[in-house]
């Protein structure tokens, strides 16, 4: 069953990741970053000197964040963030939106348009300090990316287009051709945030859809999870065996009307994946 456990009411709820004992994740429009402790129910937050799409562990034991500004190291101890690198500085409409690592600790992150219009966003790969764009085609919302349990294979969404694409990584981290993965139907919502479970199947949130799914490596779907809201954005895997699953939700775009229907909307909630999750790779800065 999905239950709502942190009473956030975030206006885009987003990038949720399992770090130490806690649960993180962002609200983008609100600036602020937040750190969930299931043992208490309570959470902790910091405001970001912008729009933040994510946060993820380093290799020194602090934090790397996406902010609209660009690649940020993040102190909890100060609330400090600190701009380590803008990777698009001719695309001022732009904001980082989604995150993850790879097995030698790579950062894939996304750029999308801000106004949620323009061809502008990237997927970009970011190591040894240095950031490159992927080579993928731009789209105006970039999801995912997500790793294949073996770390051969990068997951990337484009939500709108309402597809998830598959690239094999190569030994020095460029990708090969993309391929159609996943393309979500009519009526289903839009794919959002994806994560790779330890059985290398891929879980999305639907975006309109009132549901997360999950497929196999093959693209087959497998399991539809129905919550009492619309806009799912994202899945972590959390606790201590990593078998539970936190989800990142939004009130953004809802009127009156569909907020009074879905009072719960933007809030964490949690449910039982029936499998385990993969532990994340801390990035190399």
């Amino acid at each position: 069953m999905v239950q709502s456990v942190f009473a956030v009411a975030a206006t885009l709820g987003e990038g949720p990741v399992w770090i130490g004992d806690a649960l993180w994740f962002v609200d983008i429009k609100a600036h602020r970053l937040y750190r969930f402790d299931p043992a208490t129910g309570t959470a902790q937050h910091w405001t970001a000197p912008d729009q933040i799409g994510w946060v993820l562990p380093t290799e020194a034991g602090d934090f790397v964040a996406g902010v609209k500004t660009g690649l940020h190291r993040f102190d909890p101890a100060s609330g400090v963030f600190t701009l380590l690198h803008d990777p698009e500085p001719d695309h001022p409409g732009n904001r980082l939106n989604d995150a993850a690592t790879d097995a030698k600790g790579r950062i894939w992150f996304g750029t999308m348009d801000d106004s949620e219009a323009g061809l502008t966003g990237r997927l970009h790969r970011h190591a040894d300090g240095v950031t490159q764009d992927s080579g993928l085609p731009p789209v105006a919302i970039t999801n995912g990316p997500a790793i294949s349990a073996d770390g051969t294979m990068l997951y990337h969404t484009d939500t709108l287009g309402k597809r998830i694409w598959r690239a094999a990584i190569n030994d020095d981290g460029s990708l090969g051709a993309p391929e159609l993965h996943i393309e979500i139907e009519d009526g289903a919502g839009h794919p959002d945030g994806c994560v790779i479970d330890s059985e290398n199947c891929l879980w999305t949130g639907l975006w309109g859809g009132w549901a997360v799914r999950r497929y196999d490596p093959a693209g087959a779907l497998l399991q539809s999870v129905r919550f009492p809201v619309g806009n799912i954005t994202k899945i972590a895997f959390g606790g201590p065996d990593l078998r539970t699953a936190y989800a990142t939700t939004a009130r953004k775009g809802l009127d009156p009307a569909a907020l009074a229907d879905q009072p719960e909307a933007g809030n964490l909630f949690a449910f039982d994946p029936g499998v385990a999750g993969l532990p994340v790779t801390p990035a190399k800065l």
